[in-house]
C-alpha cells in the first residue's frame, strides 16, 4: 500500500519551512519512526518521520524547496523490500542508480549517527565521517556542529567547512562566494529591522563592581555543584537581579500593543544563545518563583539543545524580558536591540580589573559595563537608569536580592 509523507503540523506562526535534506532515496528501506528528511524553519529545525515501514517509492519536492503544512514530501511503498521498490525496465534501473548512489555516501556512517541533530547528522552523512571518532562537547556527551567543524578543520588537508557556498567567482585575480541565508538567519535580520523601525530604541549604561558575586561564587561553588549537579554562573546572579528590578519598575517588563501598554504580571526572561545557525533566545518561565540551580540547569540545558538543533519552538516563544551576554565573545560595551514585542534588553559585557575609587582609596577592582536598551515610547530616561541602578546594587551586594530590599 503506498502511503504519503506529508510535512507535518508547523508550530504556531510559522507558515512555511525549507526542505533542507533527504536522508532516504527512492529505493531504500524505511523504518517506521526513521528520520526520513530535515525541514528548517524560521526558528527551529523539524524532523519528519516515516509513518510505517517500507520502501521509499518517489520523492516529491527536491531539496532546497519551500514547504507548508500537510504538502506532500514523499511516497513510501508499506512492507515492500528495498529490491522490490522500482519495478520495470528503465525505471528500475533509475532507482536502483539512486539507491547505490545514497548507500555510498553513507556507508562509512554507523548507526550512532542515529541520535545526532539533523544539522550535526547532514554534516556526518556528507562527510562521511564516524562520529564516534570525534571529541563531543556537548551535554550528555552529544556530538555538536560546532565539534564536526573543528573536526574538519584539523584534518590534514582540509578545507574551512561553510554552508554551501556558490562556486567561486573570479574577479580581477580576487574571488567572493554568494551564500544564500538560512532561515534563521533571514528571520532574524527582519525582526532586528522590524524592531528598529517600530520602536523608539535608546541606550542607557551603567557599571557593576562584580566584587561581592565573585567572592560568593568562590566560597560556595564546590558546594553548590555538589549538591545541585550544575556550576554556579554569572547568569543566574543577573536573571534574579533583573528580576528584582523589574518588580521596582514593571514598564520596563511591559510591551505595546496598539495604543495600549500590557503590564505582565510575571517573569518570563528571555536568555540570549549564540549558535552556529544564528543567535537563539530560550526562555525560562516564571524565572522569579525558580532557585539559582533551577536557572542555572535551565538555561544549560536549552543552551545545549539550541546547538544541536533540537531545541522546541515552544522554547522559544514568548518572554517578557532579555538579558544578552556579549562578554563572553570579549565584548566590553555594545547596545543590544530590543527582543520585540519586549520593551527591553539588558546586556552584559565582559568583566575587566580596572582602577576605581574605593572608600577614598584607589583599589583594583572587576568591573563590567551594564546596557539596556529600551523602546522610549513607554518607558522614559529617568525609569531605565533607575532600573540599571536597582541591578547594581544587588549585584554590589547580593543579600538584597535575599531580603527584597
Amino acid at each position: 500500500m503506498s502511503i504519503e509523507i506529508r510535512v507535518p503540523p508547523l508550530p504556531e506562526s510559522i507558515t512555511d519551512a525549507t526542505l533542507v535534506a533527504w536522508h532516504k532515496q527512492p529505493g531504500e528501506a524505511v523504518s517506521r519512526d526513521e528520520n526520513i528528511a530535515d525541514l528548517e524553519t524560521d526558528k527551529v529545525v523539524l524532523e519528519v518521520p516515516a509513518p510505517a515501514s517500507g520502501v521509499m517509492r518517489e520523492l516529491k519536492v527536491a531539496s532546497g524547496a519551500t514547504v507548508t503544512a500537510g504538502q506532500v514530501l514523499a511516497v513510501i511503498e508499506e512492507g515492500a523490500k528495498s529490491s522490490a521498490a522500482a519495478a520495470g525496465g528503465a525505471g528500475a534501473a533509475v532507482a536502483a542508480g539512486a539507491a547505490a548512489a545514497a548507500r555510498t555516501a553513507t556507508a562509512e556512517v554507523p548507526r550512532e549517527a542515529a541520535k545526532l541533530s539533523p544539522s550535526v547528522r547532514r554534516l556526518v552523512e556528507e562527510n562521511r565521517l564516524d562520529p564516534g571518532a570525534i571529541p563531543a562537547s556537548g551535554r550528555d556527551g552529544r556530538l555538536t556542529k560546532s565539534d564536526v567543524v573543528d573536526y574538519l578543520d584539523k584534518r590534514p588537508g582540509a578545507a574551512t567547512v561553510s554552508p554551501a557556498p556558490a562556486a567561486p567567482q573570479a574577479r580581477g585575480g580576487r574571488s567572493e562566494q554568494r551564500v544564500t541565508m538560512t532561515r534563521l538567519r533571514h528571520r532574524i535580520a527582519q525582526r532586528l529591522i522590524e524592531a528598529q523601525s517600530t520602536q523608539a530604541l535608546l541606550t542607557s549604561f551603567n557599571e557593576v563592581d562584580v566584587t561581592a558575586v565573585q567572592e560568593l561564587r568562590a566560597r560556595h561553588k564546590d558546594r553548590f555543584e555538589k549538591e545541585h549537579g550544575v556550576k554556579l554562573g554569572f547568569m543566574s546572579f543577573f536573571v534574579k537581579a533583573a528580576i528584582e528590578a523589574l518588580r521596582k519598575y514593571p514598564v520596563i517588563n511591559a510591551s505595546v500593543d496598539g495604543n495600549d501598554i500590557i503590564y505582565h504580571e510575571f517573569y518570563d526572561i528571555g536568555v540570549a544563545v549564540s549558535t552556529d545557525r544564528g543567535l537563539m533566545v530560550p526562555i525560562v518561565r516564571d524565572a522569579d518563583a525558580k532557585s539559582f540551580a533551577q536557572i542555572e540547569k535551565e538555561i544549560g540545558a536549552y543552551a545545549a539543545r539550541a546547538r544541536e538543533g533540537t531545541i522546541a519552538i515552544e522554547d522559544l516563544t514568548g518572554g517578557t524580558f532579555t538579558i544578552t551576554n556579549g562578554g563572553v565573545f570579549g565584548s566590553l560595551m555594545s547596545t543590544p536591540i530590543v527582543n520585540a514585542p519586549q520593551s527591553a534588553i539588558l546586556g552584559m559585557h565582559k568583566i575587566q580589573e580596572r582602577p576605581m575609587v574605593v572608600n577614598g582609596q584607589i583599589a583594583i577592582r572587576p568591573m563590567m559595563y551594564l546596557a539596556v536598551t529600551y523602546d522610549h515610547r513607554i518607558i522614559d530616561g529617568r525609569e531605565a537608569v533607575q532600573f540599571l541602578v536597582a541591578i547594581k546594587e544587588c549585584l554590589e551586594d547580593p543579600g538584597r536580592m535575599l531580603l527584597g530590599i
